[in-house]
């Protein structure tokens, strides 16, 4: 299933005047904003930070997920790809979804008896 998101605030970094469609994104949880503790920033390579995942109903476009819906989907930090630059926002889509954890069971190795060699009946 395909996670969309829109980038909110550009006009208080760069702008959007230069993001185009295919352009990677990378996001990254700001757990410590004091403005909202499920802040996901918004970063491209060379720039820093460009805007924020957007966590409004008056900024979240079309079937982009709010910061709030995504903060649980996604690890420490995610990969997006720029779908759409629109005046209001830039739509993306998540590229790297938080995996499930796969553990195996742990698997104890017997103990020997040192004097006889014999495993332990652990």
């Amino acid at each position: 299933m395909k996670l969309y998101f829109t980038i909110a605030g550009t006009n208080h970094y760069f702008g959007q005047d230069f993001m185009e469609k295919g352009m990677p994104v990378c996001l990254e949880k700001e757990p410590d904003n004091v403005h909202d503790r499920e802040a996901i920033k918004v970063t491209m390579e060379g720039l820093g930070l460009v805007g924020y995942v957007a966590n409004s109903p008056y900024t979240v476009l079309g079937e982009s997920c709010s910061a709030g819906r995504l903060y649980d989907r996604i690890g420490d930090t995610a990969e997006g790809v720029i779908l759409y630059v629109l005046d209001k926002g830039v739509l993306c889509t998540l590229k790297t979804e938080k995996k499930p954890e796969n553990r195996e069971p742990e698997t104890r190795e017997p103990e020997e008896k040192p004097e006889t060699g014999e495993p332990l009946p652990w």
